[in-house]
């Protein structure tokens, strides 16, 4: 394509698989303002516009919301190449994710057709992937993936095991029949409310959008963590005594 041609919004609809109402949208908000116009009015965009689109479109793949994207436009660091290659970089984090989750199948495939993979097993990574699925986009399941790469296995071990080490305690307290308001039950809360604010921050590396879809996850599926000693009683429980630390 010559740095000549151009475009009109229906053309670039059909070639781009983006619809006429969303170029619109980005013309409307500033984000991609064609440079040119038909005497009678239509848009016009030539090759400045596509790099700004291609700019566009990898960003919201990396997860920046429309406002967001505004401002990287703007900022010299975020080139057409620098894009590409962040963008790349990511999916190079989603094919590694995949691989790993491709290998696990296929260890529960060999199973099954050894007759050993349990009903639980089978259950449990059923019920692990549709949760995913529901809950979280394939944008931020990379995201996750790369977070993991970063944070590192030996740390995510450490938290694992001060969850489960709480959890025991947590559950053993409420065994008992101590009050939520009782001082021994308001530290394990100040302990639980420390620990989960560390794990949330490590979680989501500060991106609220994965915030949001945690959040959801626990509104929506009130035991998605029981097999961990966390359904929902212990959380209402543990709740009830951190409501207490406020007061």
């Amino acid at each position: 394509m010559s740095e000549e041609t151009v475009f009109r919004v229906g053309e670039l609809a059909e070639r781009s698989g983006l619809s006429v109402r969303t170029l619109h949208h980005y013309d409307e908000i500033g984000l991609l303002v064609p440079g040119r116009r038909t005497p009678s009015g239509h848009r016009l965009y030539g090759r400045e516009e596509l790099d700004r689109l291609q700019r566009i479109r990898s960003l919201k793949q990396l997860g920046f919301s429309l406002e967001e994207i505004g401002a990287c436009l703007d900022d010299p660091r975020y080139t057409l190449p620098r894009t590409l290659a962040l963008h790349r970089e990511r999916l190079d984090d989603g094919i590694e994710h995949m691989r790993r989750l491709r290998e696990r199948l296929a260890r529960l495939e060999r199973l099954a057709e050894q007759g050993a993979a349990s009903a639980e097993e089978i259950l449990e990574t059923i019920e692990v992937t549709t949760m995913i699925e529901k809950y979280y986009t394939p944008e931020q399941l990379e995201r996750l993936a790369a977070r993991r790469e970063e944070i590192g296995e030996e740390a995510i071990g450490d938290v694992q095991n001060r969850w489960a080490d709480l959890t025991r305690r947590v559950n053993a307290a409420m065994a008992d029949g101590l009050e939520p308001e009782s001082d021994e039950v308001r530290a394990l809360a100040r302990e639980w409310r420390e620990l989960t604010r560390e794990t949330v921050a490590g979680f989501t590396g500060g991106d609220p959008g994965l915030k949001q879809s945690l959040d959801r996850l626990w509104r929506e599926e009130p035991d998605a963590g029981a097999r961990w000693g966390m359904g929902a009683d212990v959380r209402e429980w543990i709740g009830r005594a951190m409501a207490a630390l406020a007061d």
